[in-house]
Formats: C-alpha cells, structure tokens, sequence
C-alpha cells in the first residue's frame, strides 16, 4: 500500500497533536487509579514501572509505524496494512470498542470528581446524569468539526498539567512524613500483584496511538505524528507515575480504597479542603478532556476503516464539516448503555470493570501492531540503517511480549466480556465479504 502524501491543508497543527495524545492518556486513569491500586500498597509500583516500559515501546512502535504509513485509522490502518482486510477489520472493531468503553469509564470519572464539588451530582439519580452530560456534550464539540475538538484538547491539556506538576513539586517535602504500610498489602505473590496492578495501571497509558487516528488532519503527518506520539506520551507517562506515587503516600490505604477523588483528597490533607476543591476542578477538567479526545477518535477510527470497505458504508458517511456523526452517535449511544447498565455497582467498582474491559479491547490492537512493527513488511517498510531497523525490531519485540503479558493480567472476568464483544462484530464482516463477492459477480467482465 502507498502511503499517502501530506495534505495540504489540516485542523492539527503539532502542539494539537501532542495534547491529543497526552489529554487522552491523562484523565480518569491519572485521577482514579490510586483508588483502584490502593488494595495492592507500595507494591503496585510494579506495575508502574512495567507500564512505563510498556507504554514508551508501545509509543516507539506507534511512532515508527505512523512514520511509514502516515495515515488516518492508526491501528486499524497498521493492521490492515500489515496483515490484510480481516486483521484489519478485527483491529478496527476491537479498537473502537475499547474506545467507547474507555468513554464510559472517563464519563464515570469525570461525575466522581463533579460530586466532590457540587453534591447533587454525587446522588444516586444525579451521578449518572452528569456522566451522561459530559459525554454528550464532548460529543457535541466534536460534531462541530476537528478544529473545535482539537481546541477544546489543547486548552484543557494545558488547564491540567499545571495544577499537576505543582501537586508534585509542593508534595515531595512531605513525603518522608506519609503514613507507612506494608508493601504488599493484597496477600497475592509478588508475580500476581505485578500482572494485576499493570493491567491497571496500562489504563493509564492508553492512548500513545491517539495522534495515527487522526493522521489525515496533522499538519505535515510524516514528520509530526512521530513527533507528537514521543513527546506526549512521555509528558503523560512521567506526570502519572509521579502525581500518583505522591497520592497513594499521603492518603491512607484504607481511605483511599472507597475515595472517588483520591487528588482532592491529598490536596486536603496537605493544604486544607480549599486546595481539596481546587483539584477536584482540575480532575473534573482533566476528565473532560480526555473524554473529548476519546470521543474524537470515536468517530475517526470507523470513518478510516469504512472507507477502506473494512466497516460498513455507513460509518463514512459525513457532514458539510466533514464530521462523521454517524460514529461519534453510534459509540457515545454504546457508552451511554455501559454507564447505565453498571450504575449500581459503586463508582470504583464500576470504574474498575470499566477500564479492564477497555484495556482487554485495546490490548489485542497493540498486540498485532507491534507484531506489525516487528514483522516488517515489505509494504511498510522505510529507508534506515541497519542498526536503527535492528533497535526498531527490538522495541517492537518487547512491546509484543509487554502487550501480550498485559493482556493476560486484565483477568478472565475482562477477557472474557472482550471476547464476546469483538466476536459481536464478525457477523458484521462476514456480511461485508459476501456482499463484496456478490458484486464482484455481477460486475460485467
């Protein structure tokens, strides 16, 4: 396949690009994980490391592949490429379902944070509810085009990186003084707790292929989606793994098990319940963000594999602005009934649920990307010296084994329901090949 040139005109310039990439991976993983890891104990810096490592390999292959093929579609795109139509097809519907289920775990998130600051929105009644209206209302800026998503992207990128950095910069004098716990505080090997905990923390790091989907509106693809890939995934994955670390010392374990807003809970103790609120707001922002992110992808992903004939036609349909509604109202529709269907369970639990289904979903994407990376097909192959395709080859071995042990530690619980969910959409494919032969037939020779 020829990689396409670049467009002459995009929505995406490269400061866009990387908020794309670092909004979407910082949001409810960053804001909420310390709640989910707190049964674990110091001893989920294993994870954190292990997803670290992961996340930059897996940033590495994503930036390499976006290179070769500067296309819109990202993994689908890489997949198909590499592999064919039913790879392609495969990827494309995985993906798109761990998007949309990553969107009700963000939404979820996000009313976990706004209940801290105005408490009918902590009601059983009013929880949901706010869950809902962020994710429509992201859903509506992406409706107005890429351009208005991507400034809704990098505004809210910068609004949550700084309260960030200055949490760990002001918090680091009083770390020596956090309340001590046991390492290992699950009662599982140390082997269980890593498997587990990067799961959980992989959640984090989700999104390191965010600027590839939306490859045909970067400015100057070729030379940006590396760029933009690399940079933001190591602003995101250093400011993570630091603000959580300093969260899960302050916070005693046992409250920070049952809190639905672990930053403001730290800020409280810290600075009082003044600085509580501050950060509650700037992990209310951080969630709409990612949220708004995710949503755009949402729509862009089909659209790519729809044009390709991968998805049905009807994903590529598209607006005077070029937005292709049909996607966007499809997955947040999907997201929605995720969020309502598991609103009894507590928010935690439901986050929980929520990101190891999204990250099982995701997981088999970066799996066949980084066999793709690895596999270096002829078609996908770029000019480079030797020694740049042999150090290629070994990231993009590691991220295959990352990726596959990752996906393993989602759990069976988590596999299995990502079974069902990706098998949900072979019918869809088969339909397409028949009716694809059936033209084939009847189209004159």
């Amino acid at each position: 396949m020829a990689a396409p040139t670049d467009p002459p005109r995009a929505a995406l310039g490269l400061a866009t690009a990387i908020a794309i990439v670092a909004g979407n991976m910082i949001g409810s993983g960053l804001f909420l994980l310390p709640a989910s890891l707190a049964p674990y104990g110091p001893a989920a810096l294993l994870g954190w490391g292990a997803s670290a490592l992961g996340g930059l390999a897996l940033a590495f292959v994503f930036a390499d592949l976006g290179r070769r093929l500067p296309c819109s579609g990202g993994p689908y795109a890489f997949a198909r490429a590499a592999f064919g139509d039913g790879a392609g097809f495969a990827i494309a519907w995985s993906y798109w379902v761990s998007i949309w289920c990553a969107n009700a775990a963000i939404a979820v998130a996000f009313a976990g944070y706004l209940g801290s600051l105005f408490a009918p929105a902590a009601t059983a009644t009013g929880a949901p509810l706010a869950a809902l209206g962020a994710l429509w209302a992201c859903t509506l800026a992406n409706a107005l085009g890429v351009r208005s998503a991507g400034l809704v992207q990098l505004v809210t990128t910068v609004l949550k990186l700084l309260p960030l950095l200055v949490l760990v910069l002001l918090a680091a004098p009083e770390l020596p003084h956090a309340p001590w716990q046991p390492f290992n505080r699950s009662g599982e090997s140390l082997w269980s707790v890593a498997l587990g905990t990067t799961a959980l923390t992989l959640w984090a790091f989700l999104g390191v292929e965010s600027a590839t989907v939306v490859a045909q509106d970067v400015e100057h693809p070729r030379r940006n989606l590396p760029r933009a890939t690399l940079i933001g995934s190591a602003i995101a994955i250093v400011v993570t793994v630091l603000a959580c670390s300093v969260v899960g010392a302050i916070v005693p374990a046992d409250v920070l098990a049952t809190s639905s807003a672990p930053f403001a809970d730290a800020a409280s103790r810290l600075w009082g319940a003044k600085a509580g609120v501050l950060f509650a707001a700037t992990a209310a922002v951080a969630c709409f963000g990612a949220l708004n992110g995710w949503v755009l992808l949402q729509g862009q992903l089909p659209l790519a594999a729809a044009r390709d004939g991968v998805l049905p036609a009807w994903f590529a349909r598209v607006d005077e602005r070029g937005t292709p509604l049909q996607g966007l109202l499809a997955g947040s529709a999907l997201a929605s009934m995720l969020v309502l269907a598991n609103y009894q369970e507590n928010l935690v639990g439901l986050f929980t649920f929520s990101i190891l289904l999204s990250t099982a979903a995701c997981l088999l994407p970066y799996v066949v990307c980084s066999a793709a990376a690895l596999r270096g097909a002829d078609r996908m192959t770029a000019n480079g010296t030797r020694s740049s395709r042999v150090v290629a080859r070994l990231v993009a071995a590691f991220a295959l084994v990352f990726s596959i042990a990752a996906l393993i530690g989602t759990g069976a619980k988590a596999l299995l329901w990502g079974l069902v969910l990706v098998a949900a959409g072979w019918p869809i494919h088969w339909h397409l090949r028949r009716t694809s032969r059936v033209n084939q037939a009847a189209t004159p020779r």
